[in-house]
């Protein structure tokens, strides 16, 4: 399709043709926002060539962000959390510094592993989650799930005779988010299933992991210890290691709120 093109176009015509013309060659940005940085352009008596420079980079700018939105919507985090709100005063277990440097994501470009150890409410899940969100904004591939559910789901492949493109789906993303590990006791067809996913990103892709279990009480959850062993293996060779402690930070918060004075109305 070729657009009729005329010189000396009425304002009213020109802000027509820009607008067809975007929506021919999907430039939604450049459409909704070329009329204030016109204005601007005039105002600042921008060049030709400073101006295009501003509608291109808005576009680009818009892009960007939206490509970040659908990975951080793709990684399907539970809710949102941030390394901004998390209150490190509040535990003084987990090094900011530490956390700060995670959040470059160099780990993730060596496929390194994580582990996150500690009771509830010591902010494993806030900064799983927060981590997670940090690499899908730099465009790394995220996936967040629960343990169980990652299970139950591989199991259900594997009645189906899905499993290879399950785990080969496991395998292609950056970065493995997997919270809760832990919480329940997996059988040996599950733990077994589980394994292969890590196997498959060994070395290869990161895994960073969230459970309220020290590594001595995996047991628990895989019953087999050869199979826990080796699991644990491939969970921290050449990974971090951060222990978040014992006490509930979330419970600490809750009940300092509930101590302030009311204030006077």
């Amino acid at each position: 399709m070729t657009m009729p093109r005329q010189r000396g176009l009425t304002e009213q015509a020109a802000d027509a043709a820009i607008d067809s013309a975007c929506r021919l060659l999907r430039l939604p940005s450049i459409r909704n926002e070329f009329s204030d940085i016109a204005d601007r352009a005039m105002k600042d008596q921008m060049t030709y060539r400073s101006f295009l420079a501003e509608l291109l980079m808005a576009e680009c700018d818009d892009r960007a962000r939206r490509r970040t939105e659908r990975r951080i919507k793709a990684a399907g985090f539970p809710r949102e959390k941030s390394l901004r709100s998390f209150d490190f005063d509040a535990n003084p277990n987990i090094d900011p510094a530490t956390i700060h440097t995670l959040a470059s994501c160099e780990w993730i470009k060596k496929s390194q592993p994580l582990c996150l150890i500690g009771d509830s409410g010591t902010g494993k899940s806030h900064m799983l989650i927060a981590l997670g969100t940090e690499a899908a904004m730099k465009g790394y591939r995220v996936r967040y799930t629960l343990a169980t559910k990652l299970v139950n789901e591989l199991v259900e492949a594997a009645d189906e005779k899905q499993l290879n493109k399950t785990i080969a789906r496991y395998g292609r993303v950056d970065l493995l988010c997997i919270d809760e590990l832990g919480y329940m006791e997996l059988d040996r067809h599950g733990a077994e299933l589980l394994f292969q996913v890590l196997t498959e990103r060994e070395e290869k892709n990161s895994v960073a992991i969230a459970s309220n279990e020290s590594f001595g009480g995996w047991t628990k959850t895989f019953t087999d210890p050869r199979l826990c062993a080796a699991i644990v293996d491939r969970l921290t060779f050449n990974g971090t290691i951060i222990e978040t402690g014992t006490d509930s930070y979330r419970l600490a918060t809750t009940r300092a709120r509930a101590e302030q004075p009311a204030q006077a109305g």
